[in-house]
């Protein structure tokens, strides 16, 4: 079935509704996906800052996949984005510590 999620709180319900359909606990589809069960109450309750990666692992183990419906003439595009690839981010510096605790 092809359901349109237009926000976080939709998001969230379809979640709700495919770890329901399945008779799964919270805390066991968080175990099953690697995440916190803290995780899975936030992204049912629409919490809007929750991690995309994390999104999508939960999805995986419930079933459900997530696609993009894009307009036709932006097939070129994604194709040369795709063949050239997007440069890796760079690992975030962890500030030093001084005598106190506290970043430099």
């Amino acid at each position: 079935m092809l359901h349109h999620v237009r926000t976080v709180e939709e998001l969230g319900l379809l979640v709700r509704a495919a770890r329901k359909h399945q008779s799964l606990r919270m805390d066991d589809v968080a175990g099953m996906a690697g995440v916190g069960p803290v995780f899975v109450r936030e992204l049912e309750r629409g919490k809007q800052t929750v991690q995309l990666g994390r999104v999508l692992q939960l999805l995986a183990e419930l079933g459900i996949e997530l696609k993009a419906d894009l307009p036709d003439d932006f097939a070129a595009t994604v194709a040369k984005v795709r063949a050239t690839g997007v440069k890796p981010l760079a690992p975030r510096r962890k500030a030093k510590a001084t005598k106190g605790g506290q970043p430099q």
